[in-house]
């Protein structure tokens, strides 16, 4: 099972993370990727889009 996890920053200037567990939902995310970033994410990298990092992780 896999877990995409999300940073991004509020306009108060806090940090938030979203851990995204679901398959359907991490299946649509998985749509914004570009080639490149996508083939970084299944690999496990960082890939900051905008203001936002994602990070893809094996949760076994």
């Amino acid at each position: 099972m896999s877990i995409l996890i999300r940073k991004y920053k509020l306009p108060s200037g806090l940090v938030q993370e979203e851990r995204i567990d679901d398959p359907e939902r991490i299946e649509r995310y998985m749509k914004i990727f570009d080639r490149e970033d996508l083939k970084k994410i299944q690999a496990g990298q960082r890939v900051v889009i905008e203001k936002d990092e994602w990070q893809l992780i094996d949760a076994n």
